[in-house]
């Protein structure tokens, strides 16, 4: 097993579908669980939660334990602190020296554009508004995250690149239809535009039902997480989509405003997510060519 000693942030769980599958395996009756099992609870295919437990394993997270033809996956158990806290399951929260850690590495990453005042004050905000839908797995990462994408936004709106757009998707809880719509995008479109999502009344976590249906076209989540609507996410993008989320988003002039009236796939089967995503889909592709029309595109 490689040797994890000095590691501090276990990256293996910014994917919020590796932090649903430890949940679940914490929640278990005796703290182990089968990929089958998981897949089932997850509503996604056990190749795909076969390679995630790979991942845990890999870097140290989960132990495996094989009886006969099954294989049980546990909490290795030199990490099950450190995941209880990541997951906010521990009592208690970051030490304000950790928030210090995050302020001064964002401040480096931004150093020449933004001081340590605007850095803290940017991080200290994120883990707030982050904190008032319930904190949830991985605050910290979760608010520098934020941060991080909230001074970029800041950023962009002083000295915007017309050659690169950026598109805002907004929705109520931002778990749902504004997720499948950036995942897409993001997917179709590559580095030629920057993707943002947002919600209204965000809740804490990507639906898993959500993740099942970016999963079947190849689409992965990622560490997406949903995020409350700001000012500076409006004021950096250049279309703003909204989707069921009524006139919550604040208009700017210069900015593209759609709104897609599209069903809501809380609670909605799987099926019907499919066709949701499948709207989505071609609705992005329309965007996407009204972005980059052929004509704007250099031939040999």
């Amino acid at each position: 097993m490689a040797s994890h000693e000095g590691s501090t942030g276990l990256p293996a769980l910014a994917d919020p579908t590796r932090t649903r599958i430890l949940q679940l395996i914490g929640a278990s009756v005796d703290g182990r669980a089968l990929v089958g099992k998981l897949a089932e609870q997850l509503g996604l295919r056990q190749p795909t939660v076969s390679h995630h437990m790979s991942v845990l394993h890999s870097e140290g997270v989960v132990v495996r334990e094989r009886e006969g033809r099954r294989v049980w996956y546990s909490l290795h158990p030199d990490q099950q602190a450190r995941v209880a806290a990541l997951l906010g399951t521990a009592s208690g929260s970051a030490a304000e020296s950790d928030w210090e850690r995050i302020i001064d590495a964002l401040t480096a990453r931004f150093a020449g554009t933004f001081g340590r005042e605007t850095v803290a004050r940017h991080v200290l905000e994120s883990r707030e508004l982050l904190a008032e839908r319930g904190a949830g797995p991985l605050l910290a990462s979760r608010a520098a995250a934020f941060a991080a994408s909230r001074l970029d936004d800041l950023e962009r709106s002083a000295h915007p690149d017309p050659a690169v757009p950026t598109v805002l998707f907004v929705c109520v809880q931002n778990a749902g239809r504004s997720q499948l719509a950036a995942g897409i995008l993001r997917q179709l479109a590559g580095d030629r535009v920057i993707v943002r999502t947002a919600g209204s009344a965000p809740t804490v976590d990507v639906r898993p039902a959500i993740v099942a249906a970016l999963d079947e076209i190849g689409v992965l989540v990622g560490g997406e997480f949903p995020k409350p609507l700001t000012d500076d996410a409006v004021r950096a993008a250049d279309v703003v989509v909204t989707m069921g989320c009524g006139d919550a988003c604040p208009i700017y002039p210069g900015r593209r405003y759609l709104d897609w009236d599209l069903q809501d796939p809380v609670d909605q089967p799987l099926a019907t997510v499919r066709r949701i995503r499948d709207d989505i889909d071609g609705r992005v592709r329309t965007l996407l060519g009204e972005l980059f029309p052929p004509s704007t595109v250099a031939t040999s």
